[in-house]
C-alpha cells in the first residue's frame, strides 16, 4: 500500500471539486446528476480491478470539465486519517478484517487506540462526506447500507468461488494456497462482523444491491463494462 500515493488522489479528488464549485453558477444547465458506486466484495473476487476499469469508463462518459471518477478502497483510511487530524498509527486498526472483538477491547483499555465505535463513525462521516460529492466508488466499509437512501448511489457486489478467488489471491499477492486461503476466510469473516456489528446488516443479503455479479463466469473488464452500462442508464 502506497498511502502517501494514495493520499495525493484523494486531494487530487476534492481539489477538482473545489475548483468545480466556482464553475457551478456557469454550468448548471449542463450538469450530471451525482452518481455514487459502492462495491461489496469477497476477497479475491477482482473488485480494485474492477473499480479501475469501471472509474475509466465512466470518466470517458462524464463532460469534459467533471470532477474525475476515483476510487476510495485503500486510500479510503488515509482519507479518514487526515479528515479527523488521527495519526497514522491508527491504519492498523481501521481494516474491516480487523482483530477480534476482545483484543480490541484490550487495545482500547491499554489506550492503543480509540474506541472502535469511533473510528467506525469517522470512518463513515467520510465515506458520506465522499459520496456527496459524487463520481466516486466506494469500496466496502458499509458504503452501500450508508448511502443507501441516496437515490444516485449504485450497490454492486461482487462474488466468486473460493478456488478461483485463492488462485486470483495467489497470483496478486504471490503467496502459497495456504497462506491465500487463510487470507480470504479471515478478511471475509472480518468483513461480515463488521457489518453485523456496526450496521446490523449481514453482507450477503442479496437485496441490499442492485447487481451481484459472479466474477468466475464475467472476466472483471467485462463485469465493469456491465456496472457502467447499468449506471450510465439511471438518470
Amino acid at each position: 500500500m502506497n498511502t502517501q500515493y494514495d493520499l495525493e488522489r484523494c486531494r487530487t479528488f476534492i481539489n477538482a471539486h473545489l475548483q468545480s464549485v466556482g464553475k457551478a453558477a456557469t454550468t448548471a444547465q449542463s450538469e450530471v446528476p451525482w452518481r455514487v458506486v459502492t462495491i461489496s466484495r469477497q476477497t479475491g473476487s477482482g473488485a480494485h480491478s474492477v473499480a479501475e476499469k469501471l472509474a475509466t469508463l465512466l470518466q470517458a462518459h462524464a463532460p469534459k470539465d467533471a470532477c474525475p471518477w476515483t476510487v476510495f478502497d485503500r486510500n479510503l483510511v488515509a482519507k479518514v486519517l487526515e479528515d479527523h487530524n488521527l495519526p497514522q498509527r491508527l491504519a492498523q486498526f481501521m481494516p474491516e478484517d480487523r482483530i477480534s472483538e476482545i483484543a480490541d477491547a484490550m487495545d482500547e483499555l491499554f489506550g492503543l487506540h480509540p474506541p472502535s465505535w469511533t473510528l467506525v463513525r469517522q470512518t463513515s462521516d467520510t465515506i458520506l462526506r465522499l459520496a456527496e460529492l459524487g463520481n466516486v466508488i466506494l469500496i466496502g466499509r458499509g458504503a452501500n447500507v450508508l448511502t443507501r437512501r441516496l437515490d444516485y448511489a449504485f450497490h454492486v457486489r461482487l462474488v466468486g468461488s473460493v478456488e478461483k478467488r485463492v488462485k486470483y489471491i495467489q497470483e496478486l499477492q504471490h503467496l502459497s494456497k495456504e497462506a491465500a486461503l487463510k487470507l480470504i476466510h479471515r478478511e471475509d469473516r472480518g468483513r461480515r462482523r463488521y457489518l453485523q456489528q456496526y450496521f446490523d446488516t449481514n453482507l450477503d443479503d442479496p437485496l441490499l444491491y442492485h447487481l451481484v455479479i459472479n466474477t468466475d463466469l464475467v472476466p472483471h473488464d467485462e463485469a465493469a463494462r456491465i456496472i457502467a452500462d447499468a449506471v450510465l442508464k439511471r438518470v
